[in-house]
C-alpha cells in the first residue's frame, strides 16, 4: 500500500486502472490507496484458476481409465510360449497402450484424461 501512495503522491500521472493477480494483499493495498480506481484480475490468473476444476476432474478421470488397462507386463509374459506373430502383435498393442498412459501432454492446456480415452478407443477400435 506504501508503493502505490508514493506512486500516486509523486508522479504526475492519472492512474485509470489496475491488474493484478487474486493476491489478497494486493487487492486490500488496491482499495485503501487507490479508491476510486478500477481494479481487474490478469486474465493468465483468471483463466489458470478456472481451468482448476477441469484439470482436477480431467486427472481423476486419466487415474480412472489407468485402473482399466493395468497388467500389461503380464500380458506381455503370457504370450512367450505362442506364436511369434501373434506375439509381436500383442507386445505392439500393450506398447501403444503404455505409451497413451505416459504421453501427458501439457498440463492445463491439453486434457490428458480425454487424449488417454481417445488413444485407448483407437486401440480398441484398431485391427
Amino acid at each position: 500500500m506504501a508503493l502505490l501512495l508514493e506512486v500516486t503522491n509523486t508522479l504526475n500521472v492519472p492512474i485509470e486502472g489496475v491488474v493484478s493477480d487474486r493476491q489478497q494483499s494486493i487487492r486490500q493495498a488496491v482499495r485503501v490507496a487507490l479508491l476510486s480506481i478500477a481494479h481487474g484480475l490478469c486474465h493468465y490468473h483468471y483463466l489458470k484458476e478456472a481451468i482448476i476444476p477441469i484439470y482436477e476432474a480431467d486427472r481423476h478421470a486419466k487415474k480412472e481409465l489407468k485402473k482399466k488397462v493395468r497388467g500389461l507386463r503380464d500380458i506381455e509374459r503370457s504370450v512367450v510360449n505362442e506364436d511369434k506373430d501373434l506375439a509381436t502383435i500383442i507386445k505392439d498393442y500393450c506398447s501403444a497402450v503404455r505409451s497413451s498412459i505416459t504421453n501427458d501432454g501439457h498440463p492445463l492446456l491439453e486434457a490428458s484424461g480425454l487424449k488417454l480415452q481417445e488413444n485407448l478407443t483407437l486401440i480398441e477400435q484398431s485391427d
